[in-house]
């Protein structure tokens, strides 16, 4: 199984997942596969389709957000927060180290209006740093 860290109760982020993992990540009680890998990282065999198709038939929901290295969009953003509202179990975001997926996950609970001390908290004790998106979160921030 692959390092799935916990960075809320809704949402949790991982290094690549394979297919052959999806029956575990069910068992852990998560309903929904987050994609932040692009295609062109991978092979054929870890491929978003060839991901999907294992999520699907373990009855997971799935999304692809590729995140490159050309940053965040606010359409990520917001797409993230669209599938974490629409949730009813908890949300596996993956890319090669689950820095992408964290990061982005930032993002999306500061757009939230949740402070971003208790997000940075969250990801430090997760084992990563969200520091790198701080400015980001400020200015994504609902306004008082």
């Amino acid at each position: 199984m692959t390092d799935i860290r916990r960075l809320s109760d809704r949402f949790a982020a991982s290094p690549q997942i394979s297919p052959a993992d999806m029956a575990e990540i069910a068992a852990a009680g998560f309903g929904h596969i987050v994609n932040n890998r692009p295609d062109s990282e991978v092979g054929p065999e870890l491929a978003g389709a060839t991901v999907e198709a294992a999520a699907r038939a373990a009855g997971l929901g799935y999304t692809a957000i590729p995140v490159d290295h050309s940053g965040f969009s606010a359409e990520q953003v917001e797409t993230l927060r669209a599938v974490l509202s629409g949730a009813d179990r908890p949300v596996l975001g993956y890319c090669r180290s689950g820095t992408r997926s964290t990061l982005l996950w930032a993002l999306a609970e500061a757009a939230a209006g949740r402070e971003p001390d208790t997000i940075l908290a969250a990801a430090a004790a997760a084992g990563y740093d969200a520091r790198p998106v701080l400015p980001l979160m400020a200015r994504l921030a609902p306004s008082a």
